[in-house]
């Protein structure tokens, strides 16, 4: 249970994410109102909601502001409807990259996602014409300072995750299926974590520097800056000693 993070695709960008705390809450709201509406408000029983509430806390939304969201969603009040959608591409370097989002306009979105692709250098495919080099998996990290990293270990593993990485946070996969027990356990020892979600882990990395991840970083930035896209997933793997601008 050790390597190189896969998950490192939005790390460098953190600062420039706390500075952007709206849309950051914008995001997390549009996904409270969606996952209440597909599976209802208990997160004991809705996975995405307990997720989405997850990412509340760890990026300090205030709890009057999801409460307001939760009554809204449960009011039925008329909004935007929003879709789950998917796109899939190359970025620079070959680079597979699987973007996932809400929107409330495919006509407006997808046009938008294929415009930043082809701005960097990359290219957008059709419907899993990557996602076959991904696999879905279950995500939970949690801070390094939670615990020492042996009693992590062992608590995941005991938990039944399949794998942690120790980088710049402790970050666990398990499978989708065990991702509510798995999270649940680790809950238990060490509070809530950053993150508990499902997302995509690549099957293998592209190794990336110089002026291709420079670009690649910039397209990566530009797609989460859409403010109809949840996440970005990408394989690749940074060298030992490549220095990841920042933005």
């Amino acid at each position: 249970m050790s390597g190189h993070s896969q998950f490192k695709n939005i790390m460098y960008r953190k600062g420039a994410q706390d500075a952007r705390k709206a849309k950051v809450f914008s995001k997390i709201s549009r996904e409270i109102t969606v996952s209440i509406k597909e599976a209802g408000s208990d997160p004991e029983s809705n996975a995405r909601l307990r997720s989405a509430l997850l990412s509340a806390r760890s990026e300090n939304m205030p709890k009057d502001n999801v409460d307001r969201i939760i009554k809204k969603a449960l009011g039925g009040e008329v909004g935007a409807e929003y879709q789950n959608v998917r796109y899939e591409g190359y970025g620079p370097g070959g680079v597979a990259i699987i973007v996932e989002g809400l929107t409330d306009n495919k006509n407006r979105t997808a046009p938008e996602i294929r415009s930043i692709f082809s701005k960097f250098g990359g290219s957008l495919g059709e419907f899993n014409s990557v996602s076959f080099q991904f696999d879905r998996v279950g995500y939970i990290s949690y801070k390094k300072e939670t615990a020492d990293e042996e009693k992590m270990f062992e608590a995941a593993l005991e938990a039944g995750a399949n794998n942690m990485i120790c980088d710049e946070n402790f970050e666990i996969t398990c499978s989708i299926e065990q991702l509510s027990s798995v999270r649940d356990s680790l809950i238990k020892k060490f509070g809530d974590p950053l993150e508990a979600k499902v997302t995509w882990l690549p099957k293998n990395t592209i190794s990336i520097d110089g002026e291709v991840a420079k670009t690649l970083f910039r397209l990566i930035e530009s797609l989460e800056d859409n403010d109809d896209v949840q996440s970005v997933v990408a394989n690749y793997e940074i060298p030992e000693g490549f220095s990841i601008p920042h933005s």
